[in-house]
């Protein structure tokens, strides 16, 4: 399967993203940039709805950019169900209790790296919320009343990811196979000497995040959207000649994917645009997904 950032690794990786970047320093001073001033701050992300030509790019991301669709296919279908859970909960007239807001979160084995390099690491946009009802007075619900709502908005989520969570799990599996391919694995071998032309001391890249979050706190929380910049030019700069390795490789298993699967694949572009504009309406959830 595709490694896919936790939501609680992404809000972290603010911080930690930012202490790599800083592992020289010895003192609570900006890091310098290449010109010597301060690393220039982040530039938000902003949001499109435009849906991709072919609905096989959203389901079967063959590249890091094609992975912003992907990523807010994710988020639609969670927010379907959270949408569901809440009108549930009004019916009912309980509260929920609260749940961490949805982020939009990346895929490791397909880095966007143009994102990467202007957003940093870890930023992305916000995800948009749903029109709110109008508030009610809402008593605390039982254990049952609220599990049968998350029932509900886990049913109506998995009514919309049936429709390619199959195929779709399908292909991130040929895609992780390329973590052991001898082209991909000769190209990763050059990742520990750029970053460390960066002032980053890390043998591979999950030694990379791994030391960011060992060095969680280092960094002070004036410094952190700068070096989070910094950090993020760097991981796009190293592994783009692995990129430029791994991307023709994912193209061409796409091509062949979609060869083997011709009977899924047709059924997928004849009928998951239509249920999604569908569930749009239904629910008062729009499509959205992150942009440069």
């Amino acid at each position: 399967m595709v490694r896919q950032a936790s939501p609680g690794r992404i809000v972290a990786r603010v911080a930690t993203a930012a202490a790599a970047a800083l592992l020289t320093a010895c003192s609570a001073s900006p890091a310098p940039s290449a010109h010597g001033s301060s690393p220039e701050p982040l530039t938000p992300a902003s949001l499109s709805h435009a849906l991709p030509p072919d609905p096989v790019r959203m389901v079967l991301p063959a590249t890091g950019a094609e992975t912003r669709w992907t990523q807010g296919l994710d988020v639609f279908v969670r927010q379907v169900g959270r949408t569901v859970e809440a009108s549930c909960a009004r019916q009912q007239g309980i509260a929920l209790p609260a749940q961490a807001p949805l982020a939009f979160i990346r895929y490791y084995d397909l880095p966007d790296l143009d994102f990467i390099a202007r957003h940093g690491t870890s930023e992305s946009a916000p995800v948009p919320t749903p029109s709110a009802r109008p508030a009610v007075a809402a008593r605390a619900g039982s254990p049952a009343a609220i599990n049968r709502c998350r029932t509900e908005g886990r049913t109506a989520a998995d009514a919309l990811r049936g429709t390619y969570a199959e195929l779709q799990g399908q292909w991130f599996g040929e895609v992780a196979s390329l973590r052991r391919d001898p082209h991909t694995l000769r190209a990763l071998r050059t990742l520990s000497r750029c970053l460390a032309g960066h002032g980053i001391q890390a043998r591979d890249e999950n030694a990379f995040f791994a030391l960011s979050d060992a060095r969680m706190q280092t960094a002070a929380p004036a410094e952190l959207a700068g070096a989070e910049r910094e950090v993020g030019r760097a991981y796009a700069d190293c592994m783009r000649p692995v990129e430029a390795v791994r991307e023709p490789a994912r193209l061409r298993l796409r091509a062949r994917f979609l060869a083997d699967h011709a009977d899924e694949i047709r059924e997928l572009r004849r009928t998951l645009v239509p249920l999604l504009h569908r569930a749009e309406e239904q629910h008062g959830v729009r499509l959205a997904f992150p942009a440069p």
